[in-house]
């Protein structure tokens, strides 16, 4: 990264990205949400990139880069490391131009996610266990062979084709008074940020932008606070598209001085805010996706006024996506499972079947066993897993319990 410099992109570089990037990103959608608008009180659109190409926003900072290399530079083609969005958003772009791309991903990846890069084009080379130890073998990779190494957020013509997606806000929405943007490594809401505040100059209409990251990855949070660049240990989380320890060294001083706040959010907010996407908006979301949606549920945002939430990607693995639509149940109050100590005599089960039933209770899932630890030898323990309508049916559900005498304990 020797041609860092700590100027982000100019108002006119950002606009002449958008002339390139418009050759192979879509437009994306946006749309207003009755729900969420209800929660912050004010109106609020989603501006869609889960439905942009390759799934992500990354397609724009990706090919405004690789546009920018010299011919000598192509000719010795790109290489990356990601665990998804960025190794599809350059597989896809060297492909349009016609440069060869290596792209080195963790060893575990999510099928998807090697599938699609292939798919764009790109020779993967699946190495160590994480993306850390990846780009570690994608800058040895540079080294030795020329190909020039693209990176995910920390450059600036990067920034400037994330930038775009600014524009596009500001177009679709004239009256935005805040938009809220999940950060990672700080590419996505550095472009965003910085193009909103340089069109602020021209319009003199202030834009609020707030950042949302994952609580157990949070570096933002920590260096805006002691008002210096610092890592954390970052833990995991589901929200793996932002799970970054460090800000980027460009991208930090751009939202040093043009963003107005950074909130967390755990991976249970996340998890629900996914659900509520996919049942509210039918849209399917990725945890990373997600986080400026938890932020507004969790009510961490107010007084916001007339509110865009990026939805920064949609690529999640099935299975996955099973595992979390789960725990966004549980986080939501809607899957509850309960234990109920019974005499060990016949129709007891029957009984509480009864209750659950006369209650609108669905049991999906249900142990009885005589072998648990602290039980008389007189008593089963039966454990339910019961889908619930939220809170309120919750207690109902409970409370119907007690009244004929049972005494159930709850894990949420």
């Amino acid at each position: 990264m020797s041609d860092l410099t700590l100027a982000g992109p100019t108002l006119r570089e950002i606009e002449e990205a958008r002339g390139r990037v418009a050759k192979v990103a879509r437009v994306t959608p946006m749309e207003s949400s009755q729900f969420l608008a209800d929660v912050l009180g004010s109106p609020v659109y989603l501006k869609c990139e889960n439905l942009q190409r390759t799934g992500s926003y990354k397609i724009r900072g990706a090919y405004n880069r690789l546009t920018q290399l010299s011919d000598d530079e192509k000719a010795r083609g790109v290489v990356a490391a990601s665990a998804g969005n960025h190794a599809q958003g350059v597989a896809l772009a060297a492909r349009e131009l016609g440069i060869k791309a290596t792209i080195f991903m963790p060893v575990g990846v999510a099928l998807p996610k090697l599938q699609a890069t292939r798919h764009y084009g790109a020779d993967v080379v699946l190495s160590g266990h994480n993306v850390e130890q990846a780009l570690l073998a994608a800058g040895e990779f540079s080294a030795s062979t020329g190909a020039v190494f693209i990176p995910p957020f920390d450059h600036a013509d990067v920034v400037a084709g994330q930038g775009t997606l600014g524009l596009e806000i500001l177009e679709q929405v004239p009256d935005v008074d805040t938009v809220i943007v999940p950060i990672g490594g700080g590419g996505l809401i550095s472009g965003v940020a910085s193009a909103l505040a340089q069109m602020a100059e021209v319009t003199g209409r202030r834009v609020r932008v707030i950042g949302v990251q994952a609580a157990n990855a949070a570096p933002y949070a920590l260096s805006l606070t002691r008002g210096e660049l610092t890592g954390v240990d970052a833990q995991p989380t589901i929200a793996d598209g932002i799970a970054v320890a460090r800000p980027g060294i460009l991208n930090f001083e751009i939202v040093k001085k043009t963003v107005d706040e950074v909130v967390t959010v755990g991976d249970d907010d996340t998890a629900r805010a996914m659900l509520v996407m996919l049942e509210r908006a039918k849209l399917v979301v990725e945890a990373a996706g997600a986080v400026g949606v938890a932020a507004v549920l969790t009510e961490q945002v107010r007084d916001l006024g007339t509110t865009v939430i990026v939805l920064s990607g949609g690529n999640i693995d099935p299975l996955m996506m099973e595992r979390i639509i789960s725990r966004g149940l549980v986080a939501a109050e809607r899957y509850l499972k309960l234990r109920v100590m019974l005499p060990d005599r016949p129709g007891q089960l029957t009984r509480v079947s009864e209750i659950l039933s006369d209650a609108n209770a669905n049991v999906v899932e249900v142990l009885h066993t005589r072998h648990g630890r602290g039980l008389q030898i007189s008593e089963v323990e039966l454990e339910l897993s019961v889908e619930t309508r939220g809170p309120d049916h919750v207690e109902d559900v409970l409370q119907r319990l007690r009244d004929a005498g049972f005494t159930p304990n709850v894990d949420f």
